[in-house]
Parts: C-alpha cells; structure tokens; sequence
C-alpha cells in the first residue's frame, strides 16, 4: 500500500537529524525535531520545521522514551517518523508502536528487526542460510586455547559493550563491565563472547531493498580504523579486495536481507581475516554513520531512498552504476593521546574549506557547546574523487585547513592517519591504531612551530589592544614607542609546552626577540605574516573570552594556547596524590570495598566515571594509602573535581627525629 509523506518526525538528534532534515527539506517534507533539556538549543531543534521537548536529559528519560516521542510525533502533526541511527532506531517495539500509532515507519519491518536484533540469533539464522561465521564462545567455559576473545553486547553498536580479552584471569572483570556498559547503552546487558581476529579487516555491504522483491547491493566500505571498536575513517569501495570476494560479499548481505525479508537501508558487516576470508558480524537494520561514502560513489541520495521505498515506491531493477572513491573522517571533540577521553566545553568555531568533491555533515556549528550528555561526534568530512589517493589527499588538506576552535578533538590525529604509509597503501585492519597510536600523538610534526604561533599570537594581540608596543599609539600627545621588550606568555594546549615570548617595537616595526631568520613582515588584529628564511607564513590569529588563543598556519597544521600570567601563581596546586575528574561526567561505579584508609597498588581501578556515553577508568597513581574518597556513584562532577587522594608509600610526613643542623 502506497502512501504519501508530507511530515516526518525525526527520532533523534545531533548531526543524523540535521542530515535527514536536509534531505526532507529537499522532497517538500515538513521537518519535527525532539529534544531533550540538554538538547534546547542544539542545531537539529533549530534546523526542523518545528520542534517537542522530551523532559530530562539522560538519554533513558528522552530519546530512548518511545512512548513519548510517538506522542510527540502525532502532537506535531507529523505522519512519518524516521529513527536515525542509534537510540531506538533498532527497536522493533518502537518501529511497531509507531505503525500502531498510523504513523508510516521510515525503516525496516518491526520483524526484521527482531531477526536481526540480537547477534546470537541473527548468526544463527546466518548460519542457516550459508553465510560463514565465527563460532561463539561461552564464557564461563572459554580456555586459553580460545584466546584472544571479543566480548560483545548482544543488542545495539557503537563498540559499546566490546571489550578485548587476552588474559583469561580478566575476562570475569571484563565481562561485568561489558555487560553494565551495555545494559546502560541499550538496556539490555546480554554479552555473548566470539573468537577476536588479530589484523582483521571490518568490511561491509550498503544493502537497499523495497517491498516489490528488489534488493540492491551497493557496494563494499572498509571501516577498519576503529578506537574503542568503534569506526573512526571509512571508505568506499573497500580497497585491496578481488573480484571472487567482492561477490562474496555482495551475495552475503542480499542473501541476508532476503532472509528476513528486508525493507529499506541496511548493513551488513563483515569481518575479513588476513587471510582474505570473511566472517558474518551482524546486520545493522538502519542508515549507517558512514553512508555518506557510498551516496558519493554512487551517487545517491539514500535517506531519499528510504523515504520512497516507505511510501512504496518500487526501486529500479539495477543499481546505479558507481563512480570513483570517497573517504570520511568522523571529527570527535576527544583527546587520543589521553586514552581518548571526551571533551566539552563552547565550540567557537567549525569551518571546513568549501570545494568540488567535499562535504560537511555535522550537529553543531560555531557557538553551540559541547555537553557531556551524548556521544562526542562533532562533524564528518568526506572528500570524493575519481581515484582513492584523491580522495585521501583531499581529505587530509581539508581536515588540514579546517578552523577547529573549541573543544580537543582528534584533528591532528585523522589528518595523520590518512597520511600514514600504511593507509595510503591500503594496508588496513582494526588494530592500526593498537600498533600506531603513540607514534601518531606524539608532538605535532607542526610542534616546531609551536613558538611561532605564539610569537604571531603575542603580536596579534599587540595590534588588538593599540597600546603600548603598537607603532603609532599615541599616549598625551608622545608617539608611545617602548624601548623595553614587550613579554607574553603562552601554554600550548593540551601538550603544555610554555612559550616566553619577547618582542620589540620600534619605528621600523617590529622584530622578535629569540627568533633567528625571522621577521615580522605584517600585523593585523586576526592576521600575522612572518618571513622565515625568506618564505612568508599566513597565520589566522583568534582569541576568545578566558585567554584561549587559536592559530591555523597557512602551510598546515592548527595550533591552541592559552595566554598566560607573566607572574605564575606559586600557590595554585593540587595535593599530591589527588585524582581530578579528566573531564565533566558521571560517577557510575566505585571499586568493591574501597574505603578511606584502605591500601592501593598502583594501576588498580578505584572508580569509573561515564561521559558521552562511555566509561572511563580511573586508577591509582602509586601504591600507597588512600587518605580521601571524594566519588559516590550517581554524584554528577565537573572536569578537576577531586575524587580521591592517594598518599604514596613513602611520602608521609618527615620524621620527627632530630636531624643534624
């Protein structure tokens, strides 16, 4: 039965709302967005048509309320409701409640959900139809000999509720947290465990069907740069693959749609073994975060798609033919050399360079902020074009080029991963990051450039104040020309290196001090030029309210400090021993037992705090005692709460005994 759409709500948030509102707007759809209290003024509320608050903010009280979001949808007026990806989009009791409401349902039949729901029992519907797999593991049973092996959560993604295990004494402790992490991501805390592929690559199929028996397979992505076990840079068509095991796989992922007799946007995700032989995963029955890579290579507009097959349109017999290669890099507000923790804070500024073959998806722009209440995904970037080393260097240019000026993100990180040997070469597989993670944080191969931006930011701010040390300020009547150096001081963040910067104005100009080969050449409040061995540099001087300074370098690479006191305060520290919050979040978990008075070892896991929709474990820093227990689960804390004290062994008071004067 055909129907017409002529509003949609969109069950979701963030930057997949935004995507799909854009799309609506295109085919005349009238556009609902929900929100939750955290959610009030974020891009997707302003983008939609009109807008229904979701009271609260936990993702449980809001976007995970079915209930409310169909009561919101029939209060808007709205006759569609698509799910995005993530929260409910993979809840066959909502997609029924939805149909039950008389709401036409974006998405897959509430059965196929079901079928593919749970990854135990898709696997075994898999297994019936001849799709090859890896054969599960009962924890309680596993031995060494089944080593290593992958806990997963038997509901929902994201590399939520995946964990690792290569040592069979930790795999109890594992287990329990990979089963809280899911309950908590998708309340449902089954984890079943499966053999873990060392070097594999995550494959996977773009699959599109309709109601009239036509199934598309569109097509290979490589998604094999994960952190977390979840994807970081993906790509289509996946490289490196022969023509027998791309069929292989297209064959797979039809078959598995046909198998539960799939509607609309699906993927089914493969793992390929070194050895070139692909294992069944799971079926994600919905849109992907990654779908923007194969809409650019075939050239096709997929939540368009899903709206025509919903109002049951049939589609063409063949797919479109494709074209070319795309990469997308997802830009995440987190610090990889920091074991990837979330950031948050005001996002001053998210600009990427507009050009042929380039595009921007993303749920915030310049002066949204960044809460801690969901996942930290700021943007996607995907660059098409006719070959992969194209699309690759274009990718990396534009991520290069991009003003990024709020929050730590992995910036630095994606433009180094598209540059590094063994991507460009293809040679990929999800434990890149295992094996290059520390070579890829170290100090920036722009570090050298560090004191120059702090010398352009020193001069930047010179000229914004037209004061002293600007030629020409005028002070009663005299022409203000110090003879004294003029001294700033600047912390790069997050490395920390301190820049001491000393700068003289005469009547000539300016000149620095400390900086040999270099001369100053321009001087504008937001604009610095510098002459270093006779090459001129542009850099893109900005400052904002609480002294943080952003510097983006015209050769590459983007630099962020903090101005500092000339006079630091001795008396601002910590006690020794103190164990601050890294970041805004929640304490979910405080270690069995653990007391004020009680001894730690060093690396032993005292708390767990949960930001952005993952856990992070916060361990003692030495072996000693524990002189204070600030963290009470559910207590809510803001970045450098206190949440413990760890005296160490051999740190107590001096001895009272006499010593010698």
């Amino acid at each position: 039965m055909s129907s017409t759409i002529s509003s949609v709500l969109v069950a979701n948030r963030g930057e997949i709302a935004c995507r799909i509102f854009r799309t609506c707007a295109d085919l005349g759809i009238t556009t609902v967005a929900v929100y939750s209290d955290a959610d009030a003024g974020a891009l997707h509320v302003r983008s939609a048509d009109a807008a229904v608050r979701l009271p609260g903010t936990s993702p449980a009280d809001t976007y995970l309320r079915g209930d409310l979001v169909v009561k919101a949808a029939l209060a808007a007026g709205a006759d569609a409701v698509h799910p995005g990806y993530g929260f409910l989009s993979e809840n066959a009791g909502f997609a029924r409640a939805v149909l039950d409401a008389g709401l036409v349902w974006i998405g897959p039949p509430p059965g196929a959900i079901d079928a593919m729901a749970s990854k135990t029992r898709a696997k075994e519907l898999m297994a019936a139809s001849g799709v090859p797999l890896l054969v599960p593991v009962a924890p309680d049973k596993a031995t060494d000999e089944d080593l290593p092996l992958l806990l997963k959560a038997a509901a929902g993604g994201g590399g939520r509720g995946m964990r690792v295990v290569r040592d069979l004494a930790a795999l109890p402790g594992e287990l329990t947290a990979a089963t809280a992490e899911a309950r908590s991501a998708f309340g449902d805390g089954e984890v079943f465990a499966e053999p873990y592929v060392e070097r594999g690559r995550h494959v996977e199929v773009q699959v599109m069907a309709d109601a009239h028996g036509t199934v598309w397979a569109l097509g290979t992505r490589d998604c094999s740069l994960q952190r977390r076990h979840q994807k970081v840079v993906e790509e289509a068509p996946a490289p490196g693959l022969d023509d027998a095991l791309r069929t292989t796989l297209h064959d797979a992922a039809v078959a598995a749609a046909r198998a539960v007799d799939y509607r609309g946007a699906g993927t089914v995700e493969f793992l390929v073994s070194a050895e070139g032989r692909p294992y069944f995963l799971e079926m994600n029955t919905r849109l992907q975060v990654e779908h923007p890579v194969t809409e650019a290579v075939f050239g096709v507009d997929l939540v368009a798609l899903q709206v025509r097959v919903a109002e049951g349109e049939a589609l063409p017999a063949e797919p479109p033919v494709p074209s070319g290669h795309a990469v997308e890099a997802r830009l995440y507000a987190e610090d990889p050399s920091r074991a990837w923790q979330p950031q948050t804070g005001p996002l001053h500024a998210l600009r990427v360079p507009e050009a042929p073959g380039l595009r921007l998806d993303s749920g915030y722009e310049g002066g949204d902020l960044v809460g801690v209440h969901y996942d930290p995904m700021l943007a996607k970037v995907i660059a098409h074009a006719p070959t992969r080393a194209e699309a690759v260097r274009k990718l990396a240019r534009a991520l290069e080029r991009s003003r990024v000026h709020g929050p730590v993100t992995n910036r630095d990180l994606l433009v180094r991963s598209l540059r590094h040997p063994d991507f460009t070469a293809g040679r990929l597989d999800t434990g890149f990051y295992d094996r290059n993670l520390d070579a890829l944080t170290e100090p920036s191969a722009h570090a050298p450039q560090g004191a120059l931006a702090a010398l352009a930011a020193a001069l930047a701010d010179a000229a914004a104040r037209g004061t002293a040390g600007t030629p020409g300020a005028r002070l009663g009547g005299w022409r203000n020309v110090p003879s004294q150096a003029q001294v700033k001081r600047y912390r790069t963040e997050p490395d920390g290196t301190e820049h001491e910067i000393r700068y003289r104005t005469t009547r000539d100009g300016r000149t620095a001090e400390g900086f040999p080969g270099v001369r100053v050449h321009g001087v504008r409040r937001d604009h610095v030029t510098l002459e270093t061995d006779g090459v001129l540099q542009h850099f893109q001087v900005r400052a904002y309210p609480g002294g943080r300074v952003y510097v983006d370098v015209s050769t590459g690479g983007s630099h962020t400090l903090t101005a500092l006191p000339r006079f630091p305060d001795p008396t601002v520290r910590a006690e020794p021993g103190s164990l601050l919050a890294p970041m805004p979040g929640t304490v979910v978990r405080v270690a069995e037992g653990l007391r004020e008075g009680a001894h730690v070892t060093a690396g032993q896991p005292l708390l767990w705090l949960e930001a952005m929709k993952m856990e992070h474990r916060v361990s003692a820093p030495a072996s000693g005692t524990l002189t204070a227990l600030h963290a009470v689960p559910g207590r809510q804390v803001e970045v450098g709460a206190l949440l413990a004290v760890v005296q160490a062994e051999g740190s107590g008071e001096e001895s009272q005994e006499e010593q010698p004067s």
